[in-house]
């Protein structure tokens, strides 16, 4: 008798513990396993988001937005398997973003998260600006040449612009009138001169 309540007390036991081994894979949900970029990484450049989990998803949700809360997602996300990518607007400025995600396992249970990350910017890619500057000083200081320039033909086109307007304003005789008034006036003194002579 005692040995027959050891047995079922054992088989009890062996069961209890058979379905606590074989219950939590059953009722496990899908998680993220990892993803690209990882979080809290710094990257110089993003094309697109990577998400892999331990089980097949379906419905995905995928968004890529700065600080301000602004999209930078591009297109609709794809799912291959255990596999989800989402294309991004490339190239990303330079700053903080979060990936905010959404998938519903096989089991149709919803699962939801976010990944912080950064862009920073790439060693070298001041050098262009900084290249610039020479050219942006040499153009801030050549400016103030053509400015004065120009005031200075503005000046000489004042100062001689007034006398030309005289000149054009002076009325000009023409030639045969200086004719006809000496010819009037040698005919007047011609006739004086005759009737002096007559007594």
């Amino acid at each position: 008798m005692n040995k027959s309540r050891i047995a079922v007390a054992v088989t009890l036991a062996f069961t209890v513990l058979l379905g606590v081994v074989i219950a939590p894979p059953a009722e496990a949900h899908t998680v993220l396993r990892s993803s690209t970029p990882k979080e809290n990484a710094e990257v110089e450049s993003l094309r697109k988001v990577v998400l892999e989990f331990t089980d097949s998803v379906r419905f995905p949700t995928v968004q890529v937005r700065d600080a301000g809360g602004n999209r930078h997602d591009s297109g609709q996300p794809v799912v291959n398997g255990t596999r989800l990518s989402q294309a991004v607007n490339a190239p990303l400025p330079p700053g903080g973003y979060t990936i905010a995600w959404r998938v519903v396992s096989e089991d149709g249970h919803p699962i939801v998260g976010e990944i912080p990350f950064k862009v920073i910017e790439r060693p070298g890619s001041a050098t262009p600006s900084a290249s610039a500057g020479p050219s942006a000083a040499v153009t801030t200081n050549t400016t103030p040449g053509a400015i004065e320039a120009s005031e200075t033909a503005t000046a000489v086109t004042a100062a001689t612009s007034p006398a030309g307007a005289d000149q054009q304003d002076e009325p000009k005789i023409p030639g045969w009138l200086w004719v006809v008034v000496f010819g009037v006036a040698g005919i007047g003194i011609g006739m004086v001169l005759s009737l002096r002579k007559k007594p």
